[in-house]
């Protein structure tokens, strides 16, 4: 684990210094930066840092930009809205889809499923401990006018905080770069169930004044570490009955208390291009011509690990080694060439070539007795793929597309990714897509290597790449709201399950009274599903308003078509909230209160894997079908917004305790939590 504080203490100092220099308000602005066509680059929007005006007060809003991996950007936004509410949380995102376990910074499991990977090559694996892991998708890069800071703060439960602190300057017009780390503890309300993260991200953009050639890059290193304790020994006894000697979670027994788990990473990342052909422009300042060639860097190394310092019969009987130290790592090295072309009429089309190196790794060969035989230590190799993207816009219809083919290597085969949108008017657009791919599953499905010996397994000669195409189309209407229907086909749907087999044969020798639950966990393996999985995914939101009351509604059902069930997902989910938002105190404060209510049918709840660090499919347990409520009370003063909730109000009166994030894993109980965000600028 690599010290989280070293970076912390000099983001603190520079953000201090910065904020004795800066002020918390700049004018507001309405309209809606477009965002960064494809073919154009940072350079576009060298005009946001430019100091023409000889008064720095008509800076406003929209000279703080946010610029994304596809070059997509948005001004910075300090207003106060419901989807701010909901996304105020340790992800920084609406969790409509998840549901979360007890502590802050666990794993959640899914209300809800997409199959749409933007990853063409597996993954190291080990899902559930990534929540909150910026991938290189995920960071984000800063156009602005003068130095910007942004503090997010939010208590956690017990001891602990969720500090993610960001500074963003320049030193010209022309490059750009930021300073980002989120500081996070949290000891949870029941034993050994503590979770920490540190994640550090610095970026710069820079473009040369006659824009031909422009350069952005990152830097990240993260650590995402938890403790885990397995779940409730006695959940009957202790938790579903009510005692009250039990409702100070921390008297309740679990089941580990020697195990944690961690991911831990660092990233380089370098996208550079250079135009070819000066950039032309019209009298409305439309770009015209674009001839460019662009390189792409990305090399990532990444472990995850379990450790325990004494063995459990949970995990079976055998074991090849004490005190268990379980590591994977994953190094890989991607670089890409390509070309890229664009003009007014035909949009941007660009090809590429992609090289991919890949090495992931154990600490030895590991040879076993039949059946398990020789396990090897390693798996690495060479990909090489060719691809296109295409972009367009004609009048009102928008037209995207990407496709990926792999000509050398093993782990995947193609990926294919179209939209298209058409915006009837203000008020109203449709859309729709197609996706498909063809790729081997993650890494640890493929090779695993553990001192329990039932957790060692090497598939790449039996695991068949998994295919997933997918349809869906939908509307955005002002007065109708938003729906999207997705239709998803899979096959050789790869996923970690229990080997009925196995349980069914260790059932039979068991004495009467005797469970099979302590030892549950050493029958869960990688499997892949014979026949095909159909998936059909509806949802719909629409806010109604009245003066200065508004609800807000998101609604979900699914339905899944399946020959055995290893795809499990509740039929529905909704979310609404009833909210009222008013200015106060001669308008110096906005405010926005109300109460959210979220309710999923019962179903076959995925359970977790604290050695795997991920979810298996389980037909044994049904959950769910409970409501959750929140009551929330946020503000806004200047360009510093406040956050009060009431997490779980219902458990209050509600004395069935039957919530659970997973099977064994309780979700929370009521608890209070504040926080706020605070923007600071020069």
């Amino acid at each position: 684990m690599f010290k989280k504080h070293f970076f912390l203490i000099p983001l603190v100092l520079l953000g201090c210094f910065s904020m004795c220099a800066q002020v918390d308000s700049l004018p507001s602005l309405k309209r809606v930066e477009r965002p960064v066509l494809p073919g154009e680059t940072d350079g576009e929007f060298r005009d946001s840092t430019r100091r023409d005006v000889k008064d720095l007060k008509q800076i406003n809003i929209a000279n703080y930009k946010i610029i994304n991996y596809q070059r997509d950007t948005v001004y910075l936004d300090t207003s106060l809205t419901i989807q701010k509410e909901y996304k105020y949380n340790y992800l920084r995102r609406d969790d409509f889809e998840l549901m979360p376990f007890s502590n802050i910074g666990q794993p959640y499991n899914s209300l809800g499923v997409t199959f749409k990977e933007h990853h063409f090559y597996p993954k190291l694996g080990a899902r559930a401990r990534h929540f909150g892991f910026f991938e290189t998708e995920d960071v984000k890069y800063y156009n602005v006018a003068t130095p910007m800071t942004e503090l997010f703060f939010k208590t956690t439960l017990e001891q602990g905080q969720l500090l993610d602190a960001k500074l963003a300057f320049n030193t010209s017009e022309r490059f750009n770069f930021s300073l980002a780390y989120i500081g996070f503890r949290s000891l949870g309300k029941y034993q050994f169930d503590e979770a920490e993260s540190g994640r550090f991200r610095t970026t710069f953009n820079y473009v040369t004044r006659n824009n031909r050639y422009m350069v952005r890059g990152h830097y990240a290193a993260q650590d995402l570490d938890g403790e885990e304790n397995g779940g409730l020994l006695d959940k009957e006894l202790q938790f579903e009955s009510g005692d009250e000697d039990f409702l100070d979670r921390s008297r309740i027994d679990i089941v580990f208390e020697n195990a944690r788990n961690s991911v831990v990473s660092k990233r380089y990342f370098l996208d550079h291009q250079f135009n070819l052909v000066r950039p032309k422009k019209d009298s409305v300042k439309t770009r015209t011509t674009l001839l460019a060639i662009g390189h792409q860097f990305n090399y990532e190394t990444k472990f995850y690990q379990f450790n325990q310092t004494t063995t459990s019969t949970r995990f079976g009987d055998e074991v090849l080694e004490t005190p268990i130290d379980d590591k994977a790592s994953l190094r890989t090295m991607f670089n890409q060439v390509s070309a890229n072309f664009s003009n007014k009429t035909l949009g941007r089309v660009s090809g590429s070539l992609n090289f991919y190196n890949y090495d992931y790794s154990f600490r030895s060969l590991l040879i076993l007795p039949e059946p398990e035989g020789v396990i090897p230590s390693q798996l690495e190799g060479n990909e090489i793929a060719v691809g296109g993207d295409y972009w367009n816009r004609i009048g009102p219809l928008e037209l995207q597309g990407k496709v990926r083919y792999n000509i050398s290597g093993d782990l995947s085969g193609t990926l294919f990714d179209a939209r298209a949108s058409y915006t009837i008017n203000e008020k109203n657009s449709v859309f729709g897509s197609i996706y498909g791919s063809s790729r081997l599953p993650n890494f640890n499905f493929l090779l695993y290597q553990s001192d329990y010996r039932t957790f060692n397994w090497f598939n790449l000669d039996t695991f068949e790449k998994q295919r997933v195409q997918s349809l869906e189309g939908g509307f955005d209407s002002n007065f109708f709201g938003r729906l999207s229907v997705n239709y998803s086909v899979l096959d050789n749907y790869t996923f970690f399950g229990l080997d009925e087999t196995a349980v069914n044969a260790a059932e039979a020798v068991l004495e009467e009274g005797e469970t099979i639950d302590e030892t549950l966990l050493s029958f869960v393996k990688p499997n892949q599903a014979m026949g095909s999985v159909n998936h059909l995914k509806v949802k719909y939101e629409k806010e109604f308003k009245w003066r200065k009351w508004a609800l807000n509604n998101t609604i979900m059902y699914q339905s899944v078509s399946q020959d055995s069930s290893v795809l499990n997902v509740p039929d529905l989910v909704t979310r609404n909230t009833l909210y009222f938002s008013s200015d106060v105190f001669k308008k110096a404060m906005y405010i926005q209160t109300g109460v959210t209510f979220k309710y999923f049918t019962a179903y076959n709840m995925n359970g977790y894997h604290p050695l795997l660090s991920e979810f298996y499919v389980q037909n044994r347990e049904e959950l769910g079908g409970f409501p959750l409520i929140d009551f929330f009370i946020n503000a806004r003063v200047r360009q510093t917004r406040i956050y009060l909730k009431a997490e779980h109000l219902n458990t209050i009166w509600d004395r069935e305790y039957n919530f659970y994030a997973a099977p064994n894993y309780p979700y929370r109980d009521f608890v209070i939590r504040f926080g706020l965000v605070w923007n600071f600028f020069s």
